[in-house]
């Protein structure tokens, strides 16, 4: 066997042990916790200089609709959880889907466009290296000439090496091709013992080389670099040309032994990383099991559903943070999980659907109250009629509650029947009839005197408060009126003292606190008897405009300005929602301003 042929099966040893690549195994990516992490790591990746692998691009997609759907499936259970029926549920828009959508664009434009370069580059290696196989085939025919185009034939092989890419198509036909005319070019070539034995050196020193870098390839720390460094010294080990006879074995054993440790490495990776989603998998498999052992039916209280709903909404959340499980049992897993976490929310819609139901027939049992109140409330047998009245108040308090949009009015209603039988009652007697008639006659007197204050122009802004002031005190100090001219009294009096304070151009809120506080003042005079009543009253309307409060936040929540319609109703949303602010401060002051004349009082 003469040396040529030597060379082609060196060649060949090295071309079979090339290792393949997996290239699903290349890369692997840790999913992201929250979409405005997938969606950072996107752009960061779209404004890169390096082209991303599928694989790291699928995970991203993938991890950014799991997050979004989970992320919906949460918003809904909490909507459920706040009162709302399931079908009546509208996930807010996915503000993040646009820029996600964007990003992958971009990186899909430019892979497309690294492709096309690509495709380009390799059709022009291809148009080279032909011209290169012709050049060398020339060589060939003029085999006189061989040893005056040496030089030449080495500039040929070295520009060969260094067009690598071509179209995957032309690869054997051109490798074969090549080897066939450099075998043909060594078999004329005479070269002299010299030039061989300076070939065989030269080469030696490039196989040692590429030995000692793939034998530092053991010691990189990422491993499916190494591992794709190393396929780039096999292509380069294979192209350079052959060492002497008696090394060759030697050379060839050592880069073997060296690549051999690269590649237990690789697939020492992938089997720790196929470890580590079987025990993604248990974990997963674990919440599952906790959320499936729950016993809907042991749940009786409301705090008790909204205790295990905390628990599963914690469970979601380390869900979250678990990676993949094995691909053929990563998305079996995931629908364990949701039907797990479905049952238990479909459970609860039904538990606060009876709730509703018995709420329902509170509300009818309250209402039948109500109305035997409001038959009562105009009798004069007073007390037969307290006595009936006493008994009813019982009753209601051992029914259990009705709908929040009701409890407010219905209680109202029946308070309000019950207050003006004993109002009633109390107005009774002679001597208190005579007193309210001469507080008729005084309170008449001061909206006179308001009267006369708001056409007097003379006076000035600080005189007129002052005395407006005064009368309100007056006004407030003084007893009760019949009950007929109530109405009428009271309406002609506020609506002249709100002229007259539109006038002086003062809040009106704190001119219905000043009237509140001395109203107090003047209760506090007669026992200061219903002031606790008057607090409960106000702390029941307080939560009331609380949760009114709560609930426009949260229809803001589900509103965007993106047409002209949406933004006039979010403008509008938001007055209302300042006004009942305003509205609740009011009433955090009134409680505040009871709350310190019952301490002067126990003081």
């Amino acid at each position: 066997m003469d040396s040529e042929e030597t060379l082609q099966m060196e060649e060949n040893k090295v071309e079979n042990v090339t290792p393949e690549v997996n290239e699903a195994e290349t890369t692997t990516v840790e999913a992201p916790q929250t979409q405005e992490e997938v969606v950072a790591k996107v752009k960061e990746l779209a404004e890169a200089d390096a082209i991303p692998e599928k694989q790291e691009l699928d995970a991203l997609k993938q991890a950014f609709y799991k997050i979004h759907k989970a992320d919906v499936a949460a918003a809904r259970a909490q909507f459920v959880e706040n009162g709302g029926e399931p079908e009546a549920f509208l996930p807010a828009p996915n503000v993040l889907e646009d820029e996600f959508k964007a990003a992958m664009n971009v990186i899909k434009q430019k892979r497309a466009e690294l492709q096309a370069e690509q495709d380009r580059l390799k059709e022009e290696n291809l148009k080279k290296k032909q011209d290169i196989l012709e050049r060398i085939k020339a060589l060939n025919a003029t085999p006189e000439e061989a040893n005056q185009g040496y030089k030449e034939f080495k500039e040929l092989q070295a520009q060969w090496k260094e067009l690598q890419p071509v179209p995957a198509e032309k690869v054997n036909e051109l490798w074969k091709t090549y080897q066939l005319y450099v075998e043909q070019y060594y078999d004329q070539l005479k070269l002299n013992n010299e030039f061989r034995e300076y070939d065989f050196k030269k080469n030696l020193e490039i196989k040692t080389r590429l030995c000692e870098t793939a034998e530092k390839l053991s010691e990189e720390t990422d491993v499916i670099s190494a591992f794709q460094q190393l396929q780039a010294l096999h292509q380069e080990f294979k192209e350079t040309g052959p060492v002497a006879k008696e090394l060759r074995e030697e050379i060839w054993a050592r880069f073997k032994a060296a690549s051999t440790a690269v590649n237990k490495r690789h697939q020492q990776f992938f089997e720790d990383l196929k470890k580590k989603e079987e025990e993604n998998l248990a974990r997963k498999t674990a919440l599952c099991e906790k959320i499936e052992a729950i016993d809907t039916a042991a749940i009786k209280k409301v705090a008790e559903w909204e205790s295990q709903t905390q628990a599963i909404i914690e469970l979601q959340k380390e869900w979250r943070t678990i990676g993949f499980a094995p691909q053929k049992m990563n998305v079996k897993i995931f629908e364990r999980f949701r039907n797990a976490c479905d049952r238990f929310f479909t459970e609860k819609a039904a538990f606060f659907k009876r709730l509703k139901e018995e709420q329902a027939q509170n509300l009818a049992k309250k209402t039948e109250l109500c109305e035997k109140a409001e038959a009562l409330k105009d009798s004069t047998d007073w007390k037969a009629t307290a006595d009936q009245l006493m008994q009813i108040q019982k009753e209601w308090k051992a029914i259990g509650a009705v709908p929040k949009k009701y409890s407010e009015s219905l209680w109202q209603r029946f308070i309000g029947a019950c207050d003006y039988f004993f109002e009633q009652k109390n107005k009774n007697s002679a001597s208190q009839r005579s007193e309210e008639k001469g507080n008729l006659q005084k309170k008449e007197a001061v909206i006179e005197k308001l009267k006369a204050l708001l056409d007097n122009e003379e006076e000035t802004e600080n005189d007129k408060q002052a005395a407006v002031k005064e009368l309100m005190k007056e006004w407030n100090e003084t007893g009760h009126v019949p009950f007929k001219d109530k109405d009428r009294l009271y309406k002609t009096y506020h609506d002249i003292v709100d002229q007259l304070f539109k006038a002086l151009n003062m809040s009106a809120s704190r001119r219905r606190l000043d009237n509140f506080k001395n109203s107090l003042k003047n209760d506090a005079k007669e026992g200061g008897q219903g002031l606790p009543r008057e607090r409960e009253r106000l702390m029941r309307a307080y939560e009331i405009k609380r949760n009114e409060i709560k609930t426009y936040e949260n229809n803001l929540g589900f509103l965007t300005c993106s047409s002209k319609k949406g933004s006039s109703l979010l403008n509008e949303m938001n007055k209302k929602m300042e006004k009942l602010k305003e509205e609740l401060q009011l009433l955090k002051e009134k409680i505040a301003a009871i709350d310190k004349e019952i301490a002067d009082q126990q003081a």
